[in-house]
């Protein structure tokens, strides 16, 4: 695995702390010993999935120019995870909103350029890919370069291809050190798992407990079944930011696992960690994204000499663990503060 170096008193940024990824990196950060970490986010703090009170952590609009340059004073690293986003469900139908997110990436970049920032991480997404290149369910995995020519997710998709635009002119122009991962399907525990920005291992996870408990054994799928994805667990995600942050790669990047399965055998996965199996019934009107996307990791093995390898077995058991416990919670763990 590669070796991660962190310098413990550079002054960090992490946007969209009181998200899901953000979360797990201000801990990861400060668990490494890192001093000085800004936890920016404009939720209110008891909305946050993670909160540390050994760090800064301000809430902020950062769709505001002057709210991004308050995150960036005086820092020396930014990790940009902030953006409006979910499932499937939600992307689907809130293209405009997804494309706002446009405003924090923007300002983020011209906030850090003007504070002299040393180097700025910007979160994309494997929706950044052209749909054609989707359509089989058989996906070999899509290599950096398919990103090109563009024809992105609607919405969501195009924002975070249009960001990952601005990273790189923002590197030639104006000399500021940009990293760029392309995300895919990240999940895990301290993350949504109800309210319709869920992505699919939590939802299904959430939809086996409920099915379990209530003693009616019927799920309902999105679509057939057999698309496919790849899902990564945060722990790959946390660890694979980091070697990106500290590399000499100025390109995008995969940060995903190239474990495919399809949906019905991620629903068989979570009833076999669960130990009930369901009757399934099948939605083919729901929102269902692309019949196949998986990720190339040709490119991260080369320049990391590392790529993701959690089995999805092994999150997948963490994530049920952890979702089974905040459903059998009156408070749910998720809005909890905790101390150092």
């Amino acid at each position: 695995m590669t070796k991660i170096h962190i310098d413990k008193e550079a002054r960090v940024v992490i946007t969209g702390a009181g998200g899901f990824i953000g979360g797990h990196m201000v801990r990861s950060l400060r668990d490494k010993g890192v001093r000085h970490i800004r936890a920016v986010d404009r939720k209110p703090f008891d909305e946050w999935y993670q909160t540390l009170d050994d760090v800064e952590n301000l809430h902020l609009d950062l769709a505001s120019l002057d709210s991004c340059k308050v995150a960036a004073r005086r820092a020396d690293y930014i990790f940009n995870l902030a953006a409006d986003m979910g499932g499937m469900g939600f992307i689907e139908v809130n293209k405009g909103l997804c494309m706002l997110s446009v405003l924090t990436s923007t300002h983020m970049l011209v906030a850090a350029r003007d504070a002299g920032v040393e180097r700025f991480f910007y979160s994309s997404s494997a929706c950044v890919y052209n749909a054609s290149k989707q359509t089989d369910p058989v996906n070999t995995g899509l290599a950096e370069e398919d990103a090109y020519p563009a024809m992105p997710e609607d919405g969501y998709g195009w924002e975070k291809l249009f960001s990952e635009r601005m990273a790189r002119h923002f590197a030639e122009d104006f000399g500021l050190e940009t990293r760029v991962a392309r995300y895919h399907n990240v999940y895990g525990p301290w993350g949504t798992y109800d309210g319709g920005r869920e992505k699919a291992p939590a939802a299904i996870c959430r939809k086996v407990i409920e099915a379990k408990r209530s003693g009616n054994h019927e799920i309902e799928i999105w679509g057939d079944g057999e698309q496919t994805r790849s899902f990564m667990y945060i722990d790959d995600c946390i660890h694979g930011t980091l070697a990106l942050m500290q590399s000499d790669v100025r390109e995008p990047v995969n940060i995903g696992s190239d474990e495919l399965v399809s949906i019905n055998q991620l629903v068989s996965l979570v009833e076999d960690i669960a130990g009930v199996t369901l009757r399934r019934r099948y939605n083919l009107d729901a929102p269902k994204g692309v019949r196949g996307r998986n990720s190339d990791n040709s490119k991260i093995k080369d320049v990391l000499n590392w790529a993701p390898s959690i089995r999805l077995r092994d999150g997948l058991e963490r994530t049920y663990t952890w979702i089974d416990e905040q459903m059998r919670s009156e408070k749910p763990a998720a809005r909890a503060v905790f101390a150092a």
